[in-house]
Order: C-alpha cells, then structure tokens, then sequence
C-alpha cells in the first residue's frame, strides 16, 4: 500500500498545482494523473500485454484496456477534471456501451481525481446501481481513498466484487451500529483485536508475569516489539514509542530516560509502578499478552 499512498498523495498535490490545467486537459489527466496510479496499482502501464491505449469497440474506442491472461478484463475511460462524472450520467452510459458491445464485464470511469468502477451489465438492474465503488481522491481521508483504490490492483482486481460487497457492509455496519450509540473508539477496538489473544491491561497486572508482547492503544492496537520477556521489557518497549511520538528537548530526555532503565536492575514491581504512571500521565492504553 505503500506505493498506492504515495501516489495518491502525488496526485493531490498536482490537482492543488494545475487544477487549470487538468480541468481542460484531458491528455495531461491521462499522463500525470492516471498512469501514476495504475502505476503504483501494479499494473505495468507501457506494458502493450497489461494496458492498451485507445482500444476499439464497435461502439468507439477506449481510453485504456487492462488486459489479464491475453484477454481485456476492464476498460478505462478518461475524462478531464472538468467533467463532473459522478451527476453526469453520460460518461458512465459510455463507458458500459464500450463494454457491453464487447462482452467486457467491467469499467472503471476517472477524470484523475474521482474515481468509479462499475459492473457493466445484469440483467434487470440501473447502471448506477452497478456502481461497486466510488473513490474521491480530493475529498476522502488518503487511507480510506488508498483503501478503496487498492480493489481495482492487478493482484486484487479479479475479486473486485466481492471485496467492494465486503467493503460496503463494513461501512453500513459500523454507521448502524454509531447510530446505535457505540462509539467510534470502541468500534475500531472491536475490529482490530486480536482473536484468541490473552491480553490484560497493564492496571490488572500483578508484576509476576512474563510477557509474550505489548500493545498500546492509538486509533486501534499496536503491537510494540519487545526488547525482552518481562515487565521492564514493557517499560522499555514504551518508551521507545513515546520516543518516536516526541519531538525536540521532550524526546532527548525519554532517551535518557530509556538508556538509564536499560542499564539498570529492575524490579517487576517498579517497572509495573513506573508504566501505570506513563499510563495515566500520557494518557495511554496500555495491554500486555501473556
């Protein structure tokens, strides 16, 4: 995913720089914008055997064929950032005549900031309601955006379906379930533990355990690596979190601190005392798996 959030990224800050230019030009969306992102996706865009400019259907031609095991699996059509693809019905009626002609079950419209991937044609639906996902690079946190996007990758692109169904029922789930009062807090929790996981929080420990990990809790669970199977290995674990969170004269003096505990003989019991003081006065969450 990493490549997939630097491109992304890339391609706001672009729109941010040439908003003109991409609004008129639909060539530039094609070369600065779209090629940047089905780069990172994985597909090899000047690979004739993977991507296809300007591919002809009996209803005209495609911007782009995304080619898997010799045979064209989706087509692209481009518009420039001008074009409102998500109220305009037109490009997406295009888009799926080019596909339906040629028995392609798959499109993906993008005028380089939004993005939509659509389910060509089944018999007796609307065509919007083929829409499987819709990606607003401008307007969408860069994880959610990168998240959806990374469906339409060369190695995941073929379950796209079935993860853009599983992504939808994520979402109207946890909106149900805020609406049902849960918070988003204990939501996120919920989703990210770890199943089977004998986790106790550092207020219910007793000193006399042996750590088999640590996590800290920030916008989900962390595991942190533990510098050894004890309590002062939690400690110590911590403060090198709190390191990595600290900046200037604040962050020297937690590796003073994280030096001078290294070094030093420690009791269970004191370094149990010194991480529910970090805990409190750090405001963390802190649990350890035994």
């Amino acid at each position: 995913m990493e490549e997939l959030t630097k491109a992304v990224a890339s391609v706001r800050r672009k729109i941010r720089s040439h908003r003109e230019l991409y609004a008129k030009n639909e060539e530039a969306v094609k070369q600065h914008l779209i090629g940047e992102v089905f780069q990172a996706l994985g597909w090899d865009w000047n690979n004739p055997e993977e991507v296809r400019p300007e591919e002809r259907t009996e209803d005209g031609r495609a911007d782009y064929a995304l080619i898997l095991n010799g045979e064209v699996f989706a087509y692209v059509e481009a518009k420039n950032l001008g074009v409102n693809i998500i109220k305009r019905d037109e490009p997406l009626r295009q888009l799926a005549r080019y596909c339906f002609n040629s028995g392609v079950k798959y499109g993906i419209l993008t005028n380089g900031a939004v993005w939509i991937a659509v389910k060509a044609f089944e018999e007796g639906s609307r065509l919007r309601d083929r829409i499987l996902v819709t990606v607003n690079i401008e307007e969408e946190p860069l994880e959610k955006a990168v998240l959806k996007l990374s469906i339409l990758s060369k190695s995941r692109i073929t379950e796209m379906e079935r993860v853009a169904s599983l992504l939808r029922a994520l979402e109207l789930s946890f909106l149900g379930l805020r609406q049902e009062g849960y918070s988003e807090e204990m939501l996120i929790e919920y989703l990210t533990s770890r199943e089977g996981m004998n986790t106790v929080p550092v207020g219910e420990l007793k000193g006399d355990e042996t750590p088999k990990a640590a996590y800290v809790y920030d916008g989900g669970w962390k595991l942190l690596p533990l510098q050894e199977r004890s309590i002062k290995g939690v400690l110590l674990s911590v403060l090198l979190y709190l390191e990595k969170r600290a900046q200037g004269y604040e962050r020297e003096e937690i590796r003073r601190a994280y030096e001078h505990i290294r070094r030093m003989s420690l009791s269970p019991e004191t370094a149990l005392g010194v991480l529910k003081k970090l805990e409190e006065e750090e405001k963390l969450r802190i649990s350890v798996e035994i």
